[in-house]
């Protein structure tokens, strides 16, 4: 190993670590919020049309609600309609999405950094004879 300066291996290894763990937690932040939505969703009475596809301002669209499904990429609680459409109800918040894209692309690039960096440093310290 040489000796000196670090070099931009280990703190680009730190955030892509803590990137990816965070990009983790945004995802399961919003997977929380469909869970809720399909507990909320299941039987009892008022719950035709599912209370996460009753939107306030579109009324009309609930009144057309046939089903509901689940989505996992983008997490998202989906309510069908009877004219083959489908929306996706407003319980995940509107962060989620972007927050867990921006810290999975961040996480990536950092550890393909960090790769590039310790594998630089390698060549140069085999160039060196090992110094």
């Amino acid at each position: 190993m040489c000796r000196g300066r670090p070099g931009a291996g280990p703190p680009l290894h730190a955030l892509a670590a803590f990137a990816g763990a965070a990009a983790l937690a945004a995802y399961a932040w919003g997977l929380l919020h469909v869970t809720g939505a399909v507990m909320e969703s299941n039987g009892g009475t008022g719950s035709a049309p599912a209370p996460p596809c009753r939107t306030p301002g579109h009324e009309e669209r609930a009144r057309h609600v046939l089903g509901q499904a689940v989505s996992f990429l983008p997490p998202g609680f989906v309510c069908e309609t009877s004219d083959g459409g489908e929306y996706t109800s407003d319980d995940v918040p509107g962060y989620v999405d972007p927050a867990a894209a921006v810290l999975a692309l961040t996480a990536v690039a950092s550890a393909v950094g960090a790769g590039y960096a310790t594998g630089t440093r390698a060549r140069a310290a085999a160039r060196n004879g090992g110094r």
